[in-house]
């Protein structure tokens, strides 16, 4: 049964197709702009004119949808870029649900405040008796205000990403108080603390400033607390799950799809992007196969969709 590639391809188990894959973009500030990321090969930030562009050959490739990050102008203690209804993520949504060809697009908004806040973490943060850490329930609140604003500016599903304790029935709950009842809520339900976030951190400018966040995000050594975190986030009203990152935990993802019901993402995250671009430049990996056998991999492993800087690449070989 392996003698062709017709017999192959009829007894083929796992496929990929463009519409599993959702590609991030970047949105930052001015007109024109088209900034390359140095540690991320072929992923740049953009304006919101560019954005759209970028939307619309995403669309002519048949892609599933995008998730947008964005890079305010300005930060502050509180991370308030981020539910700014002139914000800059918020001004892209309008920006994209105006073109035609992206409305093709499953817009989905990243929810967090690290992008947003000048000390780079993902919540408001105190002095507490073992030094700087992250405020839990007052972020939750500031968190939900920005999904609510980001539902309104045009989101088609938010994605929480911050791992506060309660977020997700915070962000339900706002949600349905500003009359975006129909809006899904696609959970980082169990978000790893990685090494391999590195080059997003220089893509979203959203390193920390000082401190880690091992204290909010998950322990890599923990599968069965990722489990809990899923359950507690589905209860909380959750509508689908995202696992982050994607190679180092496909057990996590394989132990997730046996277990839950609900429509699984995988977020193939920078590190993983830019480690395999390396081998590609050096010609120790064959790019097209590698890349494909990748995602393959993830999607076999039981996500139903994923996100990848290799979205647009992998959609032209497919077809």
């Amino acid at each position: 049964m392996r003698r062709t590639e017709s017999l192959r391809a009829l007894v083929r188990e796992t496929t990929l197709d463009p519409g599993d894959l959702i590609y991030p973009l970047f949105i930052c500030p001015g007109e024109g702009v088209r900034k390359p990321i140095s540690s991320m090969p072929g992923i740049f930030n953009l304006s919101v004119d560019e954005a759209v562009k970028e939307a619309e050959e995403a669309a002519s490739l048949g892609l599933g949808g995008l998730l947008l990050f964005g890079l305010p102008e300005a930060k502050d203690d509180e991370g308030t870029g981020a539910w700014d209804k002139d914000g800059i993520v918020q001004q892209g949504l309008r920006a994209l649900k105006a073109s035609s060809a992206a409305k093709k697009l499953v817009l989905i908004a990243d929810v967090c405040l690290c992008e947003y806040t000048s000390h780079g973490h993902c919540g408001l943060i105190h002095k507490g008796p073992h030094g700087w850490e992250v405020d839990n329930d007052p972020s939750v609140a500031l968190i939900a205000k920005a999904a609510a604003s980001l539902a309104e500016a045009g989101a088609d599903i938010v994605a929480p990403s911050d791992m506060m304790d309660g977020r997700v029935a915070a962000i339900r709950e706002a949600l349905d108080q500003s009359g975006q009842t129909q809006t899904p809520i696609l959970s980082y339900a169990s978000k790893f603390s990685s090494a391999f976030y590195g080059p997003f951190r220089e893509a979203a400018d959203s390193a920390p400033q000082f401190g880690d966040r091992r204290g909010y995000q998950m322990d890599g050594a923990n599968a069965r607390e990722a489990m809990r975190e899923i359950e507690l986030d589905l209860a909380e009203g959750a509508d689908m799950i995202l696992m982050k990152p994607a190679m180092p935990y496909l057990d996590i993802i394989r132990m997730a799809r046996d277990r839950f019901e609900v429509p699984i993402g995988a977020y193939q995250v920078s590190g993983e992007y830019s480690m395999l671009h390396a081998a590609f430049e050096k010609g120790w990996l064959e790019r097209d196969r590698a890349m494909l056998e990748s995602l393959l991999g993830i999607k076999r492993a039981g996500a139903d969709f994923i996100v990848t800087y290799f979205a647009k690449d992998a959609a032209k070989l497919l077809g």
